[in-house]
């Protein structure tokens, strides 16, 4: 009899977790853009939301960019943090595979830089209060609350440190390229301590909620992390012991007597 060949079957490919999130942040803004229309009234010119929303028509336009990069990076590094927890405790992986979650995590923390560098430059424009590229730079110099702020420009050099790694992990070795990467944590802890006591926003209800949920997200993942490894350490360390030979019997000798 001859072989048959198998036919080929049509398989649906599922969507890619990039397609879901990119649907996701359209249905979103889609979303804020419904609700904006709604509130507008008839006579209400189309340009009056922009304006609003971007600060258009006001002297403060520098400021408000820099209090919205200040809040999105710090989000973009709370995210870059919980994805870098999430990873080696696999709790994405039903869901995510392991390439996207390893770029993922690159994307979130080169995001992050970028928008505290746009937080950082837009201060240097500000006429309400500008700043020097000294004070900027240089740790403590702030003439605007100088501790708070100097602690966010520490966490901002220790995010830089943690993703030039992700270049330099074949050259550096993985031990020291994870070592390197508990950093992340401490830049987080600088970037909440910094928005919570210098960001102009944090007396706000909605801000408030924002650092204390984050906060508590990652104390959670920190926490499960920590307890995931001891447990792992100890399965290794059981699997690694020898197994003990069973005591051979020890025969009587009986003395006959006669």
């Amino acid at each position: 009899m001859s072989e048959m060949k198998a036919l080929p079957t049509n398989k649906k490919k599922s969507a890619s977790p990039v397609a879901w999130i990119a649907g996701g942040v359209l249905f979103l803004a889609a979303l804020v853009v419904l609700v904006l229309a709604s509130q507008l009234p008839a006579a209400v010119p189309i340009t009056a939301p922009l304006a609003w929303l971007f600060s258009l028509s006001s002297q403060q336009t520098m400021w408000y960019i820099t209090r919205a990069a200040g809040l999105t990076s710090y989000v973009l590094i709370w995210l870059s943090v919980v994805w870098g927890l999430a990873i080696p405790s696999k709790i994405f992986d039903r869901f995510i595979k392991g390439n996207f979650s390893y770029d993922f995590h690159e994307f979130l923390s080169l995001a992050a830089i970028g928008f505290v560098l746009l937080h950082m430059i837009v201060l240097l424009f500000d006429g309400y209060m500008p700043y020097s590229l000294t004070q900027l730079l240089v740790p403590f110099l702030s003439p605007y609350r100088p501790t708070w702020v100097g602690i966010g420009a520490i966490g901002f050099y220790l995010t830089l440190l943690v993703t030039v790694t992700f270049y330099l992990r074949s050259r550096i070795g993985m031990k020291v390229f994870k070592v390197i990467h508990y950093l992340s944590l401490v830049s987080y802890i600088g970037a909440t301590l910094h928005g919570f006591f210098a960001g102009t926003d944090s007396s706000l209800l909605s801000v408030m909620g924002l650092y204390a949920s984050t906060f508590l997200v990652v104390v959670f993942l920190t926490v499960y992390w920590i307890v995931m490894g001891i447990l792992k350490s100890a399965e290794k360390r059981t699997v690694a012991q020898p197994v003990a030979a069973p005591a051979r019997p020890v025969a009587r000798q009986t003395a006959s007597r006669f």
